[in-house]
């Protein structure tokens, strides 16, 4: 006979897990586009500089120091760790979901009836006031039959999962803005001198001019426009300093720490990383902290799917209450105890649309978080493809850039010469020439800044910057 029941249960039980499976999906990584989002790359080697320590890309001493200062320091860094911890919280509360609650109650309740409302005959006298004394302990339990409990608790857990990528994101973010934060410094700092010195080469021009006129070399003409090209270097320092300041400025806050100065070393120090690997394009649901969130976002708007669809279905609860009760406190433990065990079955008939809107919209944020991550995987291939590029085109310019600056410094020194010593040029040649050189110089500048911010960004896009 129990051989009998034990068949009964397991056959009723195999049939509960199978009608659960029905209702409640298993998740898998749906199909998003991940292949060929190197636009140009058609490397298959898996081999990604995504994988080195940030230490080993950024060699500079006083770069690191500050990218370890931000780390500990910054506040949206420390936002999204405090977002962790309301999803670890959360999940707790998901996973307690699925046991029984107990709760306790004392209570002593006082109550009295009217002796007209009770409609005693006369003579009767009996007391219309009574105090009960109670104590019990009560629980409820739900069962999970149709994996409704636990569809909520793998979506907690898919919320924490995204927040812990989140909060990596913001790290790789945070490094890459760092570093070129600190190299936009340098590349200001260096501008800034390059300056000062053109005015320093100008301010001689203008007495050289002024020794010309005086030995009719030249003529009024050329000492004014001398004074003029040295004005149009110094108008430029305010603004540049202006730059230095407000870079300094958001540097210190990405930091966590009020607007102040920044050490730095010098734009000429920098040694660019040139093993630039950027792996298979695959490998960005690995490495982007962005691509991990949005996954596990959909991950957890699936699961939210699931107990959506379980509403849909009854649910059994089993729900008891247990204690001593008694009118009179002194006799409180003798023949007071009561106990009560209710299971019932709860079928929804009509819920005023509620069910079928909660379906629609949970089915809805699963297409919605799909497109999310199907974008940042396209968004990551775009960033790599276009920092990719910015270093080659950087590259590219750099080289013709150094052949432009000695051409100009040539032709300043060789119209100099002959408007001293030959009447066949003019103050104007000279002031072209050294216009001219101070634009490449400064463009110069440029060119190496975007070859050192378009490492930074390739090694961000790629999902370098968490390990």
């Amino acid at each position: 006979m129990n051989t009998r029941y034990h068949k009964y249960y397991f056959i009723i039980a195999f049939s509960v897990l199978t009608l659960s499976a029905c209702v409640t999906k298993k998740y898998e990584r749906p199909a998003v586009i991940s292949k060929d989002l190197y636009r140009g790359n058609t490397s298959t080697d898996s081999t990604t500089i995504a994988d080195l320590q940030w230490k080993t890309l950024f060699v500079d001493a006083g770069l690191q120091s500050l990218i370890e200062e931000g780390i500990g320091g910054n506040l949206d860094l420390k936002q999204a760790i405090e977002r962790i911890k309301i999803a670890e919280a959360t999940l707790l509360q998901s996973r307690a979901a699925l046991l029984p609650s107990l709760t306790a109650d004392v209570s002593v309740t006082d109550a009295k009836q009217s002796r007209a409302a009770l409609n005693f005959p006369p003579g009767i006298n009996i007391n219309t006031e009574t105090q009960t004394y109670k104590a019990q302990l009560s629980t409820s339990w739900e069962a999970d039959i149709w994996g409704k409990l636990s569809s909520a608790k793998r979506s907690a857990y898919a919320s924490l999962l995204q927040s812990d990528a989140a909060k990596r994101a913001v790290q790789t973010q945070l490094i890459a803005n760092i570093a070129n934060g600190y190299y936009n410094l340098l590349a200001l700092d260096k501008q800034l001198a390059i300056t000062e010195q053109t005015i320093q080469i100008r301010e001689k021009d203008v007495e050289t001019m002024k020794s010309l006129k005086e030995g009719a070399v030249v003529n009024g003409a050329a000492v004014v426009q001398s004074e003029a090209n040295l004005y149009a270097a110094q108008v430029t320092l305010p603004d540049l300093k202006r730059n230095i300041r407000e870079t300094e400025n958001a540097l210190s806050i990405l930091l966590g720490r009020g607007p102040g100065k920044i050490d730095l070393s010098t734009l000429d120090q920098q040694t660019t990383y040139s093993n630039l690997q950027t792996g298979v394009s695959a490998q960005l649901l690995q490495n982007r902290p962005d691509v991990q969130a949005a996954e596990f976002a959909f991950r957890a708007a699936f699961e939210n799917k699931n107990v959506a669809k379980a509403y849909f279905y009854p649910a059994l609860t089993l729900t008891a209450n247990a204690g001593l009760s008694s009118l009179s406190l002194k006799n409180f433990f003798d023949n007071s105890v009561f106990y009560n065990l209710i299971g019932g079955i709860t079928q929804p008939i009509f819920n005023k649309g509620q069910n079928k809107a909660r379906l629609k919209t949970a089915q809805a944020q699963q297409q919605i978080a799909f497109y999310s991550f199907q974008q940042s995987l396209l968004t990551g291939g775009q960033e790599v493809s276009d920092a990719l590029f910015a270093y080659q085109t950087a590259a590219q310019k750099e080289t013709t850039r150094a052949k432009q600056v000695a051409s100009l410094t040539k032709a300043v020194d060789f119209t100099k010469e002959l408007l001293r010593y030959s009447s066949a040029t003019n103050y104007t040649d000279v002031l072209t020439s050294e216009q001219s050189l101070l634009a490449a110089q400064l463009s110069s500048i440029n060119d190496r800044l975007q070859k050192l911010q378009s490492v930074v960004n390739l090694y961000r896009a790629l999902g370098g910057g968490w390990k």
